[in-house]
């Protein structure tokens, strides 16, 4: 007896290229027309259940969404929503997955498919990816119901599909990679210079024995003309698999897209604008006026041409205006808004308390590491670098004590210091050696006082011996006691400098943006949508990818926004390659596990969170280790349902071919390290995940949202400097004299440099509309797992408390590294609103 046939009606939402894409309003009519024709777009269900007569599952009837043409296709950012109905057997059994074919030319957006059943039950298939034409896929594709199984429970009807769906993904690792392709792979940063355009902008591959790096997204362009280990520079977009470029209506997508009309328009107005004018800024008080006055850059913007209006560039005019805090009619005048850093007294950023609190409370607190012996010592080899005797001596720091000797703040665990000397020396010649940029290594000595504050009572600045044009090799210099002192203020810009750098090099591109780009590879050719672990990690790589591509377009890039305003220069990314290569482990870049390599925390399992913390008073650290425990919390709850039993993370195939390919493709470099965590247990799985959480979210936020909050007034955190700190009896000694104030400001970023960097940390300090923060998930339908819903709402239960301690700290006046030039830490604050606030932490590396 022949089955009866059951009615499943569906619902699917998408978005279509002509509202994503408003440089392409005939893309929908020419779809209607071959709709009309017969190409039309057609689904086909596939049962959890095996048909014996093809071993795989069983299928429904194909079906094609009717009347395309006839819905309503305005060009408002809304949803297009269709209706479908699928005829099945009454055995069919569940849909597990559906297919889809799309025979119009143009691609779409498709958010997903929602299936009543007779009984009123219904089925939800979450896509969010774009669908183009059948021809650009082997096969067609592929989107699963959100229920997730480990590889050996997946219903027997979709074992098949969900291998080859993973076989697609991978491809071949040949050819060049062209849009609509959905083929994640592996290459080393051979893409950042264009020695094709000039011999100067040739810059080493990063990746491989001489100078280790992670991998990024291949995309399989042509070597360049002139150097065949540099890939060709192209004007277009790099490739990006389609899902890793988010729908033009959404806001993050239009952040990516102000990096590069910034980067070519208006950093040349920038320069132009300037043009005429001295280099440096003439006052403090230029500087201020800034932020209420602006700069007019009307005359000096070349508008877009045809070609780049084609090609969807944002127009730099828009991008101004969204800039600009101010109703000012001038469509050219780019006005900044005042930094959190000035808010309050304009004058307290340049107090020496502020300088250390920002140690352990500012943009960059990943790197105070508390001192075991003075004077500090150099692990640089003698051999090759020759002895690296200090200059720092006890009777430097003695006096600024509090009563103790030297010794007994070491043993009280009093004395700290960040430490720049083995990181920049090796490269100080040939950066000096570059045209108007100045530095040195340097390193800074901070006690904490007996009121729990830290104070600077030392800094050092070293230069390769002998010393450069009558420079010592390393000069000493200690806090004024009474009044302001601009070489002592020249020496902190030093350190400052030395500090973005480092900052924006390594604690934000390379810990963050780099390391996350391999492991989003290997997640994606790895771990099947139906894999529970890319259901956890997935909001955690929105957008990363398709920044970073942007980022090596014009921030990172040869002649790009870091080489310019930065001293590092043309050897930034080649100096975060050699630290990288010296020092990243993936098993140290926890929170915890980075506490106690800086032996500022030490185990203590009587302790919150299993550590005490050396300072107690450490703003970063305490929020910080906060949102630790509760990603870990929420990552223990997470695998308990999934992973039974301890054999269980071992007998994963899909999971242990995930973690192999991180360590032997994506970090293949360290490959043969010894301290990589073995995938053998829950315990090593949860905190392998609860380490790539943590980066793509509060490790990242903690370094990136506050860039405008401090550096947007850039005589706090200057990121270039052009002169060394005179010495005494020269010629620029006596020039400093005249006016010290304006020798400093001639020492550090320039006019152009200064507000180049103003505007792009601006861009990249900004949240989005559609951001979605730790704890939150916008997508509708997700999970279908009641268990796996029950374990999210205690981690957004948890996020709250998380950020009502935060603020109720912020309140706290007890707690003195809290308060500032900018009061409050907030930058582990969980939300935020849209807009330039200093605060949020995003599950992604979004911008």
């Amino acid at each position: 007896m022949a089955p009866t046939q059951v009615l499943l009606k569906g619902l699917i939402l998408l978005q279509k290229k002509h509202v994503l894409d408003l440089t392409d309003v005939g893309a929908d009519l020419w779809d209607d027309a071959n709709d009309l024709f017969g190409n039309k777009v057609k689904l086909q269900l596939i049962s959890e259940l095996v048909d014996p007569a093809t071993g795989s599952g069983k299928t429904s009837p194909e079906v094609a969404i009717s009347g395309w043409f006839l819905s309503f296709d305005g060009l408002s950012a809304g949803d297009v929503k269709y209706e479908i109905q699928f005829s099945v057997d009454s055995d069919f059994g569940t849909p597990g997955a559906f297919l889809i074919r799309n025979h119009h030319p143009n691609q779409f957006f498709l958010k997903s498919l929602t299936l009543s059943a007779p009984d009123g039950s219904k089925i939800h298939f979450p896509c969010e990816s774009w669908v183009h034409n059948t021809s650009k896929y082997s096969s067609p594709r592929v989107f699963f119901r959100n229920q997730v199984f480990l590889p050996d429970s997946t219903p027997a009807g979709l074992k098949t599909i969900r291998e080859n769906e993973l076989k697609c993904i991978r491809g071949t690792g040949e050819g060049t990679r062209v849009p609509g392709d959905r083929i994640y792979d592996y290459d080393v940063y051979n893409d950042l210079g264009n020695p094709d355009a000039k011999p100067e902008l040739k810059r080493p591959v990063l990746g491989g024995a001489k100078l280790q790096y992670p991998r990024r997204i291949r995309t399989g362009r042509k070597p360049a003309r002139t150097d065949s280990l540099s890939e060709s520079w192209s004007s277009d977009d790099m490739y990006l698999p389609p899902d890793e470029k988010t729908a033009k209506i959404r806001s993050s997508s239009v952040l990516g897209d102000s990096i590069k009309a910034f980067a070519h328009k208006i950093v040349p107005a920038i320069k132009t604008f300037y043009a005429d004018r001295a280099a440096s800024f003439e006052s403090l008080d230029e500087i201020k006026a800034l932020y209420e006055e602006g700069i007019d850059l009307g005359t000096c913007v070349n508008p877009l041409t045809d070609e780049e209006a084609k090609k969807n560039v944002r127009s730099p005019f828009t991008l101004i205006s969204e800039l600009t805090t101010t109703d000012d009619a001038n469509a050219g005048l780019l006005k900044y808004p005042l930094p959190q850093i000035l808010q309050g007294d304009d004058d307290t950023w340049m107090s020496n308390d502020e300088f250390a609190r920002q140690t352990i409370a500012g943009l960059n607190p990943m790197l105070i590491t508390k001192l075991e012996t003075f004077p500090p010592t150099s692990s640089l080899d003698p051999a090759v670098f020759g002895a690296q005797a200090t200059a720092l001596t006890n009777e430097h720091i003695q006096t600024q004590l509090q009563g103790l000797t030297v010794e007994q703040a070491l043993e009280k665990n009093r004395l700290f210091i960040v430490d720049y000397h083995d990181v920049f020396l090796p490269y100080l010649n040939i950066i000096n050696a570059q045209k108007n940029k100045r530095t040195y290594g340097t390193r800074t000595i901070l006690f904490l006082s007996n009121e729990g504050t830290l104070k600077i009572v030392a800094i050092e600045l070293s230069l390769p011996a002998p010393g450069e044009k009558g420079q010592r090799s390393n000069r000493v210099f200690l806090p004024p006691t009474n009044k302001k002192d601009w070489l002592w203020e020249l020496a902190k810009a030093h350190v400052s400098v030395n500090d973005a750098g480092y900052h924006q090099l390594v604690s934000h591109w390379l810990k963050t943006h780099a390391i996350m780009e391999p492991i989003i590879i290997a997640t994606y050719r790895q771990l099947s949508a139906l894999h529970p672990i890319l259901l956890l990690l997935q909001p955690h790589y929105k957008n990363t990818m398709a920044i970073n591509a942007r980022a090596r377009k014009a921030l990172i890039n040869a002649g790009g926004i870091i080489e310019d305003c930065f001293t590092t220069g043309r050897y930034s990314m080649e100096m975060s390659a050699v630290v990288y290569g010296l020092s990243w482990r993936f098993d140290q870049e926890g929170l915890p596990a980075d506490l106690i390599k800086r032996k500022m925390a030490v185990p203590d399992p009587n302790a919150k969170h299993g550590l005490e913390l050396i300072i107690k008073d450490y703003p970063y650290a305490v929020d910080g280790l906060n949102i630790w425990d509760a990603i870990k919390n929420w990552v223990t709850d997470y695998t308990d349902i999934f992973y039974k039993e301890e054999a269980s993370v071992a007998a994963d195939t899909e999971l242990q071919s995930w973690w192999h390919e991180i360590r032997y493709v994506g970090h293949a470099d360290k490959k043969d390290a010894d301290w990589w965590l073995k995938l053998d247990s829950k315990k090593n799985l949860v905190e392998l995940l609860t380490t790539v959480i943590w980066l793509a979210s509060a490790h990242h936020a903690a370094v990136n949202f506050g860039q405008y909050a401090y550096a947007g007034y850039p005589a706090n955190r200057p990121t270039i400097a052009h002169r060394f700190v005179p010495e005494p009896g020269t010629k620029e000694h006596d020039e400093f004299l005249q006016n010290p104030e304006k020798f400093y400001l001639s020492a550090i970023s320039s006019r152009v440099e200064a507000t180049t960097v103003m505007t792009t940390i601006e861009i990249l300090s900004t949240h989005t509309a559609d951001e979605e923060y730790l704890g939150e998930r916008k997508s509708e339908n997700w999970t279908g797992d009641a268990r796996v819903l029950a374990a999210f709402s205690n981690f957004t239960a948890a996020m709250r408390e998380v950020e009502h301690q935060v603020m109720a700290n912020n309140k706290n006046p007890s707690l003195k590294n809290r308060h500032g030039a900018v009061d409050g830490y907030t930058l582990l604050c969980i939300n935020s609103k849209p807009g330039l606030t200093g605060r949020g932490v995003p599950n992604s590396i979004s911008i």
